[in-house]
């Protein structure tokens, strides 16, 4: 279980706002009342996300103090940032837009930069800080060595202004990489990889694995299929750290537990997931043959592939993030037994502190699933997480 000093919030990318007012208007409308619900009595920890035109807007016009008071006098504490998208999150369409720029412009390290900046100036004193970014990008934008030796320049970069951003400030701020399914890497072996052939190996090992680790997101490992014990052993084995882990859940089918006659009422079900906003990557795993599993970029690419396949033998599961306390919903299931198990053998393979609640797709989800109240949502959520795990401080 996460260690007593963990600190527990969720994400803010599934209100966010367009600019500075917008962001204070719905974190007064929204994060608030979730706080008045899940810890009224002390602090309450939140995943700040910003696009990157606010975050300019932020520090230009020299907000970071106000904004720093704005959140103290509301109990809510920033102990990590999302850094992974860059625009608007709620647009109509944001598909693979969320995956631009990549780690290879300069774009991404100024935004980055500037993320660092307002979040040092968020934290408390001497707090460690996390923000989480995209795993460099997706294959089409990124499918080339000198692609990938732009982005470990860049990388690198941000690792040195990093080290002697902790020396000026006593703030260690990490930047962790969040693999996904269909990006340039979203396995754990992907992560380890890049690590191992374009980042150590230098005079400046120690610094690259303090500054730069892993976000882990549950959901994007479940629909990789990778069980919670590998990947977490298989990033303490290569000596990387994890600096943050968000807690989400993946919609699932396993339809060889299904009669025939519900086969049909499983697929009207999972067509319902299907939206316009948001890539839901799916995989199709074959469940004699694990090894044959499919991953398609969107799921009505793989419902429309499922009616040559033999169903029956065949479990989906795809990237569309469920509240976590949800363990099925009529004849689908989702993955909530892996943040179980993630919470459960964390503290075996990582001293990660960051915990984060992130499920951005309240707005899109079935309406049979949507909450009335996007607070209420969320504070279920949160408390879901406590329950399993008491010892977490709630700020």
């Amino acid at each position: 279980m996460p260690a007593n000093d963990s600190i527990l919030g969720y994400c803010t990318n599934v209100h966010a706002g367009t600019d500075y007012a917008s962001t204070l208007e719905n974190l007064e409308r929204y994060a608030v009342p979730v706080k008045e619900n899940v810890s009224p009595n002390a602090p309450m920890g939140i995943g700040l996300w910003l696009p990157a035109s606010t975050a300019q807007e932020v520090i230009e016009e020299n907000r970071i103090a106000e904004f720093r008071a704005w959140l103290d006098a509301r109990g809510l504490m920033v102990f990590t940032m999302n850094g992974f998208p860059f625009g608007d999150f709620h647009q109509t369409v944001v598909k693979h837009n969320v995956y631009l720029p990549t780690w290879a412009e300069a774009e991404r390290l100024d935004y980055t930069l500037n993320c660092v900046e307002i979040l040092t100036g968020l934290l408390p004193e001497g707090a460690e800080g996390s923000i989480s970014t995209l795993p460099i990008g997706w294959p089409e934008a990124h499918d080339n060595a000198d692609a990938l030796d732009a982005a470990a320049i860049n990388l690198l970069t941000l690792i040195d202004r990093l080290s002697h951003h902790e020396a000026d400030t006593g703030h260690c701020i990490h930047i962790d990489i969040e693999p996904e399914p269909g990006c340039l890497f979203d396995t754990s072996n992907d992560i380890i990889r890049f690590f191992q052939d374009y980042l150590l190996g230098r005079d400046n090992d120690e610094l690259i694995r303090r500054h730069l680790r892993v976000c882990h997101d549950v959901c994007h490992a479940a629909v990789m299929g990778e069980t919670q014990a590998n990947i977490l052993k298989a990033y303490q084995d290569a000596g990387l750290k994890i600096g943050k882990v968000q807690l989400s859940s993946a919609v699932q089918c396993d339809f060889s537990t299904l009669k025939p006659a519900e086969i049909g009422h499983a697929l009207t079900q999972l067509g319902e997931f299907q939206e316009e906003r948001y890539l839901h990557q799916t995989m199709l795993q074959d469940n004699e043959i694990k090894e044959q599993s499919i991953l398609f970029e969107d799921l009505p690419h793989a419902l429309k592939a499922l009616v040559d396949l033999p169903i029956e033998f065949i479990t989906l599961r795809t990237h569309f993030h469920v509240p976590i306390f949800l363990d099925r919903f009529g004849l689908l299931q989702a993955t909530q037994q892996d943040v179980i198990d993630c919470l459960t053998l964390i503290d075996q393979h990582s001293d990660c502190k960051h915990f984060e609640v992130e499920t951005y797709a309240w707005n899109v989800l079935p309406k049979d699933l949507q909450a009335q109240d996007l607070a209420h949502g969320i504070a279920q959520e949160m408390q879901w997480v406590l329950d399993q795990c008491p010892a977490f401080n709630k700020a």
